[in-house]
């Protein structure tokens, strides 16, 4: 299964849909947002993209609130599970205990990945271009035995989007 990961689009909603498009395109099957969507507009670009999604409140999203019933907006961390995989999905890194298979997180507004003891630690970057004149996001395609991470970056008036893959064998899965 892959699955679309995007975090922190803040105010832009022309890079959430270039990034949410870009992984449609390239086969995603489920949409995760990790926080700051600030704009509602992200989330009908989310139910519009015709993929089941979730999207976990950032600290700079308390006023989606009253679209709560609306959209699939949840609480962190929210657990889950999909494709036989158990999830933890949040915004802060403060709930970063190794509980599930895979950690998805964000706020920092850096893309990282790591694969501890059976773990992977996910962070797609932001998307909004805030901190570096690019845009970032992920996919990761989830296989028996093994994870597939896709790093996907955009620079800022380019329409060229360069992606890296890093790929971690999973161990004594259930």
């Amino acid at each position: 299964m892959k699955i679309g990961i995007i975090a922190d689009t803040h105010t832009k909603v022309k890079k959430a849909k270039r990034a949410i498009d870009a992984l449609v395109a390239d086969g995603a099957e489920f949409m995760l947002h990790a926080g700051d969507i600030v704009d509602v507009e992200v989330l009908h670009l989310l139910k519009e993209s015709g993929l089941r999604y979730e999207a976990v409140y950032g600290n700079n999203d308390a006023h989606l609130a009253q679209f709560h019933n609306q959209f699939n907006l949840v609480q962190e961390p929210y657990y889950f599970k999909l494709a036989n995989t158990k999830f933890k999905l949040m915004h802060l890194p403060f709930y970063m205990t190794p509980d599930v298979d895979v950690i998805i997180f964000a706020h920092t507004h850096e893309f990282s990945v790591e694969f501890v003891n059976n773990t992977l630690f996910l962070n797609s970057g932001e998307v909004c271009a805030r901190n570096k004149p690019l845009s970032e996001w992920a996919m990761l395609e989830i296989k028996e035995s093994e994870f597939i991470v896709t790093s996907y970056t955009r620079a800022n008036k380019s329409d060229k989007i360069k992606k890296e893959e890093f790929r971690y064998t999973r161990q004594n899965h259930e």
